[in-house]
């Protein structure tokens, strides 16, 4: 099943110490980009986040949001700064001589400085902390990838019906071609009677530069071969991977033939048909952009 790179995931984890919310959004990236926003008190355990994303997630801007609310305030400590408090203290006293400033220094005042008095919290386990979160973490992210799963089956229906327009386009080229030669000659004919009148023509040289244009316009390896991306690109996308690149590269190719049998059939209903072709790969193209 094909996945997406669009999708979103919740979970919540609440005990008697602490309660974490997990939320995870993901667009589309070439690469797998991932940002945390969460609380200083995680850090010791982002290289774990970020491993545990990146085991089920190869392609997205992913976006991880992790919010903690701590109930238990036992490792919670206020810290006085002497040294800093002596220091504002005895610059307050210099400004207030100075200027001779009628005013009082107050406790208050001074608190409110910043760095004077801190709040402290003690390191809490990691391992325990990591219990804690890996919970929610991997619900939100499995939650994401359903998700994701369901809007890679959309487009895959979506991928497969443009293939099967292009097929039935190409079709119509196939059985177009063989016909371009006698076009040509007729209206070769018609034009070398209207410029030679009464002059007979010759038909070996007529016949030779039918043969040339028949050459010229054979577009039967690039039918072949588009025929052939087409099947590909419909067995990729049943294989149970990462398949993104494989189905941009695929397309490319597709466009490639298509712009060949275009430029060299040298005829306008072929031409006509080809366009059609690279509208439906275009819009293919738009869609795997979002594909894992």
């Amino acid at each position: 099943m094909i996945r997406s790179m669009t999708g979103f995931g919740r979970a919540t984890f609440e005990d008697d110490s602490r309660s974490f919310t997990v939320e995870i959004k993901s667009i589309n990236h070439r690469y797998c980009d991932i940002n945390l926003k969460m609380p200083k008190s995680l850090i010791s355990i982002e290289d774990k986040i970020r491993s545990t994303i990146q085991k089920k997630i190869n392609r997205g801007k992913v976006d991880v949001f992790i919010n903690l609310t701590t109930y238990d305030k036992k490792d919670i400590r206020t810290v006085f700064n002497e040294t800093l408090a002596d220091s504002y203290v005895e610059c307050l006293r210099s400004i207030k001589s100075r200027y001779d400033i009628k005013d009082d220094i107050s406790l208050s005042l001074v608190a409110k400085f910043p760095e004077v008095v801190t709040i402290q919290q003690q390191e809490e386990d990691i391992e325990k902390l990591w219990k804690s979160l890996s919970g929610p973490l991997n619900e939100a992210i499995d939650m994401l990838l359903e998700m994701r799963q369901v809007e890679g089956k959309k487009l895959q229906e979506n991928i497969i019906e443009k293939c099967n327009n292009i097929k039935n386009i190409l079709d119509n080229i196939e059985e177009r071609a063989p016909l371009v030669p006698i076009t040509y000659k007729q209206k070769l004919q018609e034009r070398l009677k209207e410029l030679l009148e009464d002059y007979n023509i010759d038909e070996n040289r007529m016949a030779m530069e039918v043969a040339i244009l028949a050459d010229r316009a054979c577009i039967d390896e690039e039918i072949v071969r588009l025929n052939s991306h087409i099947i590909q690109m419909q067995e990729t996308l049943k294989l149970d991977e990462s398949i993104g690149r494989k189905l941009d590269f695929i397309v490319q190719e597709m466009n490639r033939e298509t712009n060949t049998i275009a430029s060299k059939a040298n005829d306008l209903n072929i031409s006509n048909l080809a366009i059609s072709i690279k509208n439906e790969i275009e819009k293919i193209r738009e869609q795997i952009q979002n594909i894992e």
